[in-house]
């Protein structure tokens, strides 16, 4: 089978967006999760869950695949995937481009405390007793252990097997995109003082940092970690070109 054949290294709206569009197209691909969440949004195209086994696995996966173009639209600090990605298409000799969000900018009204990365956080919460709104995700809550005094307000995709590593900790079962009004009356039935972010950008979870601006709440904002140089774009329509370019 001749033309183009596309991985994606999905888990955003954004991969989804892009899955889409290379169906309405007729254009091969696959989409691959990490697996980390139980019940995964579907797709129009075939889906992969699962590790590869680091760049080398990628790489291998993708040549005995005839892989042409490797799309990394995973969530912008999903950093381990997205090194190895950059390594594999190096391995393989498959062009890669990052379909990635831009990054949020604090605006008028915002009281951002930004830190460079989760052990910030972690050391931002050090003081007496709050109400938090932990946003980072649940593979980042052991890390705020060692902060038992807080009451933390924890939105997951699915509900916790097992018991959360906080000492007091409420859970919200919800997949996005949200809305400000939501979320407002969220931290308004929490009674939410503070809210902790990672700076993931797009729209579905900006919803948020509009209502904690709207209340007047400070955010611990988590800035994104550093990645390989590479080729990105903002669309799945950008991602479309360059495929067609390349």
């Amino acid at each position: 089978m001749t033309g183009p054949n596309i991985l994606i290294l999905g888990g955003t709206t954004e991969a989804s967006a892009l899955a889409q569009a290379l169906a309405a197209a007729g254009i091969r691909g696959t989409v691959s999760l990490a697996g980390r969440v139980e019940r995964p949004a579907p797709q129009a195209l075939p889906l992969r869950v699962g590790g590869f086994g680091g760049a080398e696995g990628l790489a291998a996966w993708m040549r005995a695949g005839a892989v042409t173009h490797l799309v990394d639209a995973t969530h912008p600090f999903a950093a381990a995937i997205s090194r190895n990605a950059v390594a594999a298409a190096r391995l393989a000799d498959v062009p890669l481009v990052a379909l990635t969000r831009p990054a949020w900018e604090a605006g008028p009204g915002d009281d951002w405390r930004r830190v460079p990365d989760m052990a910030g956080a972690v050391a931002a919460l050090a003081g007496p007793p709050r109400r938090v709104m932990l946003a980072v995700g649940r593979m980042h809550l052991p890390a705020f252990a060692v902060q038992p005094q807080h009451a933390y307000l924890l939105r997951l995709v699915d509900p916790p097997r097992e018991a959360l590593p906080l000492r007091e900790a409420r859970v919200e079962v919800s997949r996005g995109p949200f809305t400000q009004a939501g979320d407002r009356a969220l931290m308004q039935r929490h009674g939410i003082d503070l809210v902790v972010s990672k700076n993931a950008g797009g729209s579905g979870a900006r919803a948020k940092l509009l209502a904690a601006r709207a209340l007047r709440l400070a955010v611990v904002m988590v800035d994104r970690p550093a990645l390989p140089e590479r080729d990105e774009v903002t669309s799945a329509g950008a991602a479309l070109d360059w495929i067609a370019g390349r």
